[in-house]
């Protein structure tokens, strides 16, 4: 099998932080498998007592890349439509308002977070590498490094990739840990 079957899993001998942004790049793409090629009902099915949907999943990861990206590492605006918003009056605006958004705007919403925050963490490792501290202090003062902030957010996708199987699998019956070899988006733009 050719490694480029798989291009999204991380190295088997590579540095910190190949392996750490590969651990990353692997969720991401898990992620967009599950919820890949649905259409506007699909993206706003639900199951059970839970009002989440794969589209509102998509919108706040969309978000938490241009946040955790944009604003923590480089203390710059998050873009659009996240500037606009009136966090303070609704700060769970991406899961409130997915509703109103068809399947193609969250797929391009999600895919272009993600290629802006892969551009970004290029460039932090290549001039700064993983323990430069990121611009935007906690609550407390202290910043993070950038790796502490990558880990924190393999570990937000991590959970949202669990319920994504388990909504994507309500939908249409797709299971499975991973996608198939030499698997590309089929909707949007590519993540």
């Amino acid at each position: 099998m050719a490694d480029d079957d798989f291009p999204w899993e991380p190295p088997l001998a590579g540095t910190e932080a190949e392996h750490l942004l590969g651990a990353l790049d692997r969720l991401r793409t898990t992620f967009r498998f599950k919820a890949d090629d649905l259409d506007d009902a699909g993206l706003q099915a639900r199951i059970g007592a839970s009002s989440l949907t794969l589209g509102q999943l998509l919108k706040h990861l969309a978000f938490v890349e241009d946040y955790y990206f944009g604003v923590k590492l480089r203390g710059a605006s998050p873009g659009p439509p996240w500037e606009t918003v009136d966090w303070d009056a609704a700060p769970e605006w991406p899961f409130t308002s997915a509703a109103g958004d068809s399947a193609a705007e969250l797929y391009a919403l999600w895919d272009g977070a993600v290629q802006r925050a892969r551009a970004t963490t290029a460039q932090a490792v290549a001039e700064g590498g993983l323990d430069q501290l990121v611009g935007l202090p906690g609550p407390d003062g202290r910043r993070a490094s950038l790796r502490r902030m990558l880990f924190d957010l393999i570990e937000e996708y991590g959970r949202h990739t669990g319920h994504a199987d388990l909504l994507r699998e309500a939908v249409d019956g797709r299971v499975g840990e991973d996608p198939p070899a030499g698997w590309r988006p089929v909707s949007g733009g590519g993540g």
